[in-house]
């Protein structure tokens, strides 16, 4: 795996990679970043040109104090074992892509800007982050219905040609991400488990292989699940898409709420929430906070998703002055 120099400075100084969990030393958070970056900035100068630098030129160089220099310099120093784990992570076919690499997914910069991850770790088709795609969310569980229209929102991507973006969990997001593979349609999961152990199973493996999926993730790449992790990612599942539809929500609580409760009020995308005969009570709530409806069954045929999504929302947009459409400005190198 061949990274640039400012890709090698970040994965030193943000990722767990090769850090046994007993190490007093800790990678960089988003928010101890950031800064960083400023400062490197505004110094005019890149993350490579902190490697090779020992604790005191540290110092000296960021104006910080001695024990966060030596922080930095002790993180910088894991250069050979970070190239042991890419190897065996490069085996199983994760690569990586962070913030400073010129095919980091744009729309996280933009949407996201400062709270855009360092560093992805993914597996399959990369090109497929940030197409022209609906991010299909919901909960876990699910009654018959919301299977159904899980099911149905697949195919409808798939036979639209629309990425399909989800959190890769059970429920909603596998039903959904196996219809939109099965109709020949390609499928985006950003998960909040391990993808080591995702990129096993032989249906996704062979997805990825064959370009039609991409598994990608904030975190280490062997990083179990955690409530945590999937509140973290739900931003990262609609900052990509350019709709959002929400199956199925409970009331004031789960992830699938935070994140479309938090989508909501970033303004990123139209969300659209199923109604049915039997829609649930958070659905409804979601709805009352701003969120469009999305009727089951859909009075269209599963290729006029699109056209529907657009013509439903086109006061939404016009009132939020956005446009779904791929923002092709180039990023800095920062990421702002």
């Amino acid at each position: 795996m061949t990274l640039s120099p400012d890709s090698q400075a970040l994965l030193l100084l943000c990722s767990h990679l090769a850090l046994p969990s007993t190490t007093e030393v800790k990678p960089l958070t988003l928010k101890e970043w950031n800064p960083l970056m400023g400062k490197l900035k505004s110094l005019s100068k890149r993350p490579e040109d902190l490697l090779g630098q020992n604790a005191e030129e540290l110092k000296r160089l960021l104006e910080i104090a001695e024990k966060e220099a030596e922080r930095i310099a002790r993180l910088l120093e894991r250069g050979g074992s970070i190239a042991i784990e890419l190897e065996r992570l490069e085996s199983q076919g994760i690569h990586v892509l962070t913030r400073v690499d010129p095919d980091y997914p744009t729309r996280y910069k933009k949407r996201l800007k400062e709270k855009s991850p360092v560093i992805l770790f993914y597996a399959g088709e990369k090109a497929l982050l940030g197409q022209p795609g609906i991010a299909v969310v919901g909960s876990r569980n699910l009654d018959d219905t919301g299977k159904a229209v899980a099911e149905f929102l697949g195919n409808a991507c798939g036979v639209s040609g629309w990425v399909l973006y989800s959190g890769g969990a059970k429920g909603v997001d596998t039903i959904s991400m196996k219809a939109s593979l099965d109709a020949r349609g390609s499928a985006v999961g950003i998960l909040a488990n391990a993808l080591t152990e995702e990129i096993k199973y032989p249906q996704k493996r062979k997805a990825c292989s064959s370009g039609d999926l991409c598994l990608v993730t904030p975190y280490s790449p062997d990083a179990p699940f955690s409530v945590g992790a999937a509140m973290g990612r739900n931003k990262l599942i609609y900052a990509l898409a350019d709709y959002a539809i929400v199956v199925a929500s409970d009331t004031g609580k789960g992830g699938t709420w935070a994140g479309a409760t938090e989508a909501l009020k970033a303004k990123w995308v139209p969300v659209f929430v199923v109604v049915h005969d039997q829609t649930p009570p958070g659905n409804q709530k979601l709805i009352e906070q701003g969120a469009l409806q999305f009727p089951y069954p859909f009075p269209e045929s599963p290729n006029r998703l699109e056209e529907w999504l657009k013509s439903h929302s086109k006061t939404w947009l016009e009132s939020h002055s956005a446009a779904p459409q791929p923002d092709a400005t180039q990023p800095s190198l920062f990421g702002n």
